[in-house]
């Protein structure tokens, strides 16, 4: 069963600094049909302006992955943690027993345009800890690359849950095949572009529930970035 969640009918914020966009229920936005999906707790879309970003605020028991669509921005944190993700990086966060962190788009003119996921862990209050990795030298376009996984298979980074975090690029008119394995759930986020995921129509900002489905066929109308899950 595929289930299309529109890009229009997500939550939508305007804080003048900040304009997010929201798939699942986040802060004063609830839809109690979209409260998550499996241990996906928020994909969240976000563009910071210039000069403008989050002060430090504090998590715990949540891992967080940032992907840089476009622009930059700088990370700090209660570990000591100082660093800048750019596009073509990935950055994850175990929050665990608690951590503070802060992040600022330090570009004067340009805004960062950006998706940040949260995923409940399969193990409450360890420690926290952070990463980040480019990957821009590993993505072949028309293939899918691990980014994320609980066990760092092909190099991707550690995440404390049963997920499988993929990006892909399909030029026009090329397609991709995916088996999800029995008892496991999808969920693809198309950032720009139109795809077709088992004839079922995506456009960019769309994101699609997977479940009871075996082979994926996503093929892209038009030149495509997503970013697709495998959950359990």
């Amino acid at each position: 069963m595929i289930k299309i969640r529109y890009s229009k009918d997500r939550g939508y914020a305007d804080h003048n600094w900040l304009i997010a966009k929201h798939s699942f229920s986040f802060a004063n936005y609830h839809d109690p049909d979209f409260m998550g999906f499996r241990s996906l707790r928020v994909i969240n879309e976000d563009r910071i302006q210039a000069s403008k970003g989050f002060g430090t605020h504090p998590h715990e028991n949540m891992e967080i992955i940032t992907y840089i669509i476009s622009g930059q921005l700088s990370h700090k944190d209660s570990m000591g943690n100082g660093d800048t993700i750019h596009k073509g990086e990935i950055q994850t966060m175990s929050a665990g027993t608690g951590i503070q962190h802060s992040e600022f788009n330090d570009s004067l003119t340009d805004e960062v345009h950006l998706i940040q996921i949260w995923l409940e862990p399969n193990k409450n209050n360890i420690s926290p800890s952070y990463n980040q990795q480019n990957y821009s030298n590993k993505l072949v376009n028309n293939e899918l690359l691990l980014l994320a996984s609980p066990d760092q298979q092909r190099g991707s980074l550690k995440i404390n849950q049963d997920v499988y975090l993929y990006t892909g690029k399909l030029d026009a008119q090329k397609s991709i095949q995916y088996t999800l394995e029995e008892n496991r759930f999808g969920w693809l986020q198309l950032i720009n572009g139109e795809l077709l995921i088992n004839d079922h129509k995506m456009e960019a900002g769309d994101g699609c529930q997977i479940s009871e489905e075996n082979v994926l066929v996503i093929s892209a109308n038009q030149a495509s970035e997503f970013i697709f899950f495998d959950l359990n």
